[in-house]
């Protein structure tokens, strides 16, 4: 590991240098580890690892977040999909404590429910709310389909998709108790009460009767260009302001605008909702690699936010990898919403009944950056302002940290910055061996750290105070 770098200090509590393990419980240990044959996975009931949020009271408690469950890649009859592994899976919030002995209990979960109060599942949408065709699969291999006990048919027997199906990715909490969650699926932002249950939701869909936010006879709603979310690549990052009025969130890297040829681009949108005006801004973040991603998101005001860059590389593989946290400020920044129309510069443009935002010399923002990096400066000089960052942690630097995925950010009393790494359920995909002796083309493993494959990955939490 590198050494620690001048402007990041360490607290001084025993074990944070290592991280702090969070608890688990054994959900499924019934599967092959690919890695070894003769041994069994253990897909843990963790997962804890998506985002974090402090306790608005309590200054040693966290709330941390699940994806949507245990999945693999998978190539079955229907197409490229995923395979669920806990189909019946329910994403859910923890609440947890850091004791003083720097142990960390889980206080209890909170399962995200419909407005209905039914437990959701991390299904894929339908598309016309958010799906991007991802096939998902059953344990056998087979298409997850609306009558199970019939074949797959596009029309008599189609895919089984959940409209309340959610892969959680941002979270804040709020004063109240509630959660506003962010996911990878519409991008959908949903609101749950203190059990878990939805009571509010903001999507791009205007034809989605959940969207129920009304300011001046006016439903608040995303930008329709932001359902170009790059598959598994969405709404990643969720916080809200410290006066409670404002969802900031963060896309985790560029849109498919106007279609996946622009993923060379390091452009990535920010969002801002205020819920008590209505008023919806943008803002635009430049990636220090287009291969980089943004993960976690938490406000210091109305203005200033701490943000997770990353490169989604284990640094016990690859001693280039880079886990970044910025300071982000948006004071001198453009609400690219209010850009006026001109000859090379256009708002709300819609082509082939696709919305595409804003465009410059006949391009989407996406194109314009994916054509020439340089075009940052071009977008300068037009007045057109990405927001400031500054560097205040070098993760790697600073810390033993050998995770790929950093993703829970916790910001919390005394000025400290909570770190949580996703570990996936502890699994992942593998081409070493099939996860079934039958038919599957997809494989899983127990997750590893190093190339060697004798190091699990499990979350764990790490704290560093950002500098100044």
């Amino acid at each position: 590991m590198a050494k620690q770098d001048s402007f990041t200090k360490i607290i001084p509590i025993s074990g944070f240098r290592q991280g702090s393990p969070l608890p688990y419980e054994i959900l499924n240990n019934q599967f092959i580890n690919a890695a070894y044959p003769n041994e069994n996975l253990e897909i843990r009931k963790g997962g804890f690892g998506s985002d974090a949020a402090a306790h608005p009271t309590h200054p040693s408690r966290f709330y941390a977040l699940t994806d949507r469950g245990p999945n693999a890649d998978y190539e079955g009859s229907a197409g490229s999909g995923k395979q669920f592994l806990i189909p019946d899976y329910t994403p859910c919030i923890g609440l947890f404590e850091l004791q003083a002995d720097s142990k960390i209990v889980k206080i209890k979960e909170i399962l995200l429910k419909d407005s209905q109060g039914n437990p959701i599942s991390g299904l894929p949408n339908p598309k016309a709310f958010g799906g991007t065709d991802e096939i998902p699969y059953d344990l056998d291999g087979q298409p997850m389909t609306v009558n199970p006990e019939l074949p797959f048919d596009e029309i008599i027997n189609p895919i089984k998709t959940d409209i309340n199906g959610l892969d959680p990715e941002g979270l804040a909490a709020l004063d109240d108790g509630s959660f506003w969650i962010s996911d990878e699926y519409g991008p959908h932002l949903v609101h749950y009460n203190a059990d878990g249950v939805e009571i509010e939701r903001i999507n791009p869909f205007a034809n989605d009767e959940r969207n129920n936010i009304v300011v001046d006879n006016q439903t608040v709603l995303l930008p329709p260009d932001f359902a170009k979310r790059h598959p598994n690549k969405g709404m990643e990052s969720l916080t809200i302001t410290p006066d409670q009025t404002t969802l900031v969130g963060v896309m985790e890297s560029s849109l498919d605008n106007p279609n996946n040829s622009v993923r060379r681009s390091s452009l990535v949108r920010l969002i801002t909702i205020n819920l008590v005006s209505g008023q919806v801004a943008q803002y635009l973040y430049r990636l220090n690699d287009p291969q980089h991603v943004t993960s976690g998101i938490a406000a210091l005001n109305s203005y200033e936010f701490y943000i997770i860059e990353h490169d989604r590389k284990f640094p016990l593989q690859d001693k280039f990898a880079q886990k970044h946290i910025y300071k982000i400020d948006f004071t001198e920044a453009t609400d690219i919403t209010t850009i006026t129309a001109k000859s090379d510069a256009k708002q709300d443009v819609v082509r082939q009944d696709k919305a595409l935002g804003l465009i410059i010399n006949n391009q989407t923002l996406e194109q314009f950056i994916a054509a020439d990096e340089s075009n940052w400066l071009t977008l300068d000089e037009r007045g057109i302002k990405s927001v400031n960052k500054t560097l205040v942690v070098d993760v790697i630097g600073a810390l033993d940290y050998p995770h790929d995925k950093l993703e829970g950010l916790w910001l919390r009393q005394d000025g400290s910055l909570g770190l949580l790494n996703d570990d996936d359920f502890a699994m992942t995909d593998s081409d070493t061996q099939d996860l079934t002796t039958d038919h599957s083309k997809s494989s899983v493993e127990q997750k590893y750290l190093d190339r060697e494959k004798t190091i699990e990955d499990a979350t764990r939490l790490y704290i560093v105070i950002p500098s100044e």
